[in-house]
């Protein structure tokens, strides 16, 4: 999956929901969390970045890599127009400028909340 993060970036939402909550379910069996442990807490407190996260970062850093590349095909494929957002055809790049989902700004909001402790 780590592989492939630039491809499953753009994948349909309920799709990443679905890898979400595999990984939520590995989170809790790992730490035996209690069921009434929202899931946001326990992504913070073990420091795990969500799914959609987890993939825009690796997204980020393979078109970085990407475009300074020595091969011309791999680093003109990278240069793009992003298309307008009515666009019914997604592209892999697209992913880096979508808002993150509601999990995620959950967690980044409650890991903000504990810098600030």
């Amino acid at each position: 999956m780590t592989y492939a993060s630039p491809v499953f970036a753009h994948a349909a939402p309920n799709r990443l929901k679905k890898l979400q909550t595999v990984q939520n379910k590995f989170c809790r069996s790992a730490t035996n969390a209690h069921w009434c442990v929202k899931n946001s807490v326990l992504h913070r407190d073990l420091d795990i970045p969500s799914i959609a996260k987890y993939m825009k970062n690796a997204s980020e850093r393979f078109f970085s890599i990407a475009e300074t590349h020595s091969n011309p095909l791999l680093s003109a494929a990278v240069s793009y127009e992003a298309p307008p957002p009515y666009y019914l055809i997604r592209r892999p790049r697209n992913a880096l400028t979508d808002p993150p989902d509601d999990f995620t700004a959950e967690v980044e909001r409650l890991i903000e909340i504990n810098k600030q402790k």
